[in-house]
């Protein structure tokens, strides 16, 4: 009987240890496996929620809260201005939920500040001016063949004319004007119009310029950042070589007047000179 219990008790002390070393292995694969997991989470991409569109939009579309939905973005990469609140994207103070687009948005991309008029803008050209600026069209010849100029272009404008003295110049009127908007789509006969946002100043100087002579209108590249502060301009001279020889007035030398009379010199009428009346 004691040795039946003995057995038993061995029995029962081997299937305890076993038991012990099931319970282990179990807690070592557990702890494996949430390290495991915290190091994939530490080396993840946090992200956060950002503001898009589910439509594509252009220039002057109005944006409204129907428009608009929530997507997750890299929190280390968010670009300046960013909107991922429903008060800065439609302010409450506005009883219109509606923003004016000024620059093309497309699906999936963030929205910004930089891509809205104000909150409460209306419609149009009044929505992209700064404080004290003004809208001024520009209608010229393109030079080159480089598609559509589009809002947010920069361009250097070219004024060709003739001057008082009747030689005729072409000279760099403004440089680096940014485009606000450009109501044709397509050119025709290699003409362009395009709105630029200029001072006062400027828009009696270039309305001046338009009806003055011809203006010819420039790209410049999106990577150059120098302004062209110096005078730009060529004539025949500069462009050919030619020289253009001014006519030359003969001066006229007046005389001053004589005045003649007759006397008799024996038998002989002789025309002798007198002083004049």
């Amino acid at each position: 009987m004691r040795g039946v219990f003995g057995l038993v008790l061995l029995v029962g002390m081997g299937l305890a240890g076993f038991a012990v070393y099931m319970v282990n292995q179990q807690i070592e694969q557990t702890a494996s496996q949430l390290a495991r997991a915290e190091a994939q989470r530490d080396g993840a991409v946090q992200t956060v929620d950002v503001y898009t569109v589910n439509k594509a939009f252009s220039y002057g579309d109005v944006l409204t809260a129907d428009d608009v939905v929530l997507i997750k973005y890299a929190r280390d990469s968010l670009p300046e201005g960013i909107l991922r609140e429903e008060e800065a994207l439609f302010p409450p103070e506005y009883a219109a939920k509606s923003r004016v687009v000024i620059l093309p948005i497309i699906p999936n991309e963030p929205l910004t500040q930089s891509r809205l008029a104000a909150p409460g803008a209306t419609r149009g050209l009044t929505a992209l001016l700064d404080p004290g600026m003004r809208a001024f069209p520009i209608q010229g010849r393109v030079t080159g063949s480089f598609g559509t100029l589009r809002p947010d272009d920069r361009i250097d404008l070219y004024w060709s004319g003739q001057l008082q003295s009747g030689r005729r110049v072409t000279n760099l009127l403004k440089s680096g004007l940014e485009i606000i908007a450009a109501p044709d789509e397509e050119r025709s006969n290699g003409i362009d119009q395009v709105i630029v946002q200029i001072t006062p100043q400027e828009v009696a100087e270039l309305t001046q310029a338009q009806s003055s002579g011809t203006l010819t209108i420039s790209l410049v590249g999106s990577g150059d950042s120098v302004s062209i502060t110096e005078s730009i301009s060529a004539d025949n001279l500069s462009v050919t070589g030619e020289i253009i020889e001014e006519e030359e007035e003969e001066e006229v030398v007046e005389e001053d007047a004589k005045c003649y009379g007759y006397e008799r010199r024996g038998t002989e009428r002789v025309e002798v000179e007198i002083p004049c009346n």
